[in-house]
Parts: C-alpha cells; structure tokens; sequence
C-alpha cells in the first residue's frame, strides 16, 4: 500500500469518526424531529368553556369546528354573526344560534355527508359571548362575566371578587334591558350578605348590569 492511499484511508476514516461524535451529541429530540403535519387528526383545539348540559348557542359565541381528518373543513375560531350564522368550508352558510353544540354537529355530520365519508364532528364553545351579566363600581374586578348557568347578585359579586371597602352596600343595584329601557331593581347587598332579604338575591339574565355605587 503506498504512502497515498493510506493518508486517504486515514482522513476518511477521521471523517466517519467526527460523524459519528456529532450524531452521539445531538439531543435526542433533534436526532427525531421530522416534518411537521397538521393532516388527519393532528389538529390542534384549544380548551372550551365548561357549560351545562343543554347550553344553546347565541350571536357572539365563539365556537370550535373539529372535523376528524379534514384539517381544511375544521374552524378552530368561528364566531357566530348577529344573524346567527357561521361560515363553514363546502356547507356554506348555516346557523347555529338557538341550537346545543350536539344539534350543530348533527346538522354539519348530515351537510358534510355528502362531500365527506362518514364524517365525524365535534362542536364546542371556546368563548361565550352571548349570554353575559356585567358588574360595575366598587368591587375588585369589575367587567363582563359569563352567563352559562344560574347566577345571583351574591354569587355573580363573588366572582368579581367582592366589594371594596368604599362600596354603599345597600344601595346596590342592577340594570335590567327591558322593552329597549333599562330597569332599575334595587338591591340590599348587605343584608343578603348576611342571610337576610334573600328575595332581593335576584337571579340574573343576559344583558343585567349590578352597579355597586
């Protein structure tokens, strides 16, 4: 073997050596990352909002579409319109507010069928827009809260984490729309507080305002 060819052997064979000391100090999950498929089931939902059995949809919600293998079908974010409508990809237009999540998958399974096989859906609400009761003034967290269940003055003042210490407890109140004017519906918050006066522990509905002055 002439002094040439062994030089040659000498640096390939280096060569493979530094190969493989590169490979060994890869971190294991470079060694087996591959590309990247949001096809199939590998769509990414986010977390829905927990709701009631039986929660109807309304103008504003925002609801999750998950179509199982068809990625280009699917809405992860579809807010419902005043008209109460969606934009679905091949249905088109269908509405969705006055129905349960279970109503709006039956209809989209039935739409989808088709142009889909034995298509597969899941409707959930991610945000709930609808149906929401404010509270204003002196509490600690003053701002919009959902409405998705049975909620009272005590109850909706708790989760904006109670009054202030400047708050006029028996004078609070909530503003209710009614025929397109704003009721006022006086509220002793300080004797409910206390056990007394439940009567004026007033369940809430869509659109109620409690002002805590």
């Amino acid at each position: 073997m002439n002094v040439l060819h062994s030089n040659l052997i000498d640096r390939v064979c280096s060569g493979l050596l530094l190969c493989a000391l590169c490979l060994n100090a890869m971190p294991l999950a470079a060694q087996n990352s591959g590309p990247s498929s949001t096809s199939g089931s590998d769509v990414v939902t986010g977390p829905s909002v927990p709701l009631p059995s039986g929660y109807v949809v309304g103008e504003a919600d925002v609801l999750r579409i998950d179509v199982w293998k068809q990625p280009e079908i699917s809405q992860l974010d579809v807010v419902v319109r005043p008209d109460g409508m969606v934009s679905v990809p091949l249905v088109g237009e269908i509405k969705v507010s006055g129905m349960t999540p279970v109503q709006i998958e039956a209809a989209l399974v039935s739409d989808l069928k088709m142009y889909v096989n034995e298509p597969r859906v899941t409707v959930s609400v991610s945000s709930v827009g609808s149906k929401n009761v404010y509270v204003t003034g002196e509490v600690q967290h003053p701002g919009a809260y959902p409405l998705v269940g049975p909620l009272d003055v005590l109850q909706v003042i708790a989760k904006a984490g109670g009054v202030t210490p400047y708050a006029h407890r028996r004078a609070v109140f909530i503003l209710r729309p009614t025929n397109g004017k704003k009721e006022r519906i006086p509220v002793n918050y300080s004797r409910i507080f206390h056990g007394k006066s439940q009567e004026q522990n007033i369940a809430l509905q869509p659109g109620d305002t409690v002002v805590v002055p």
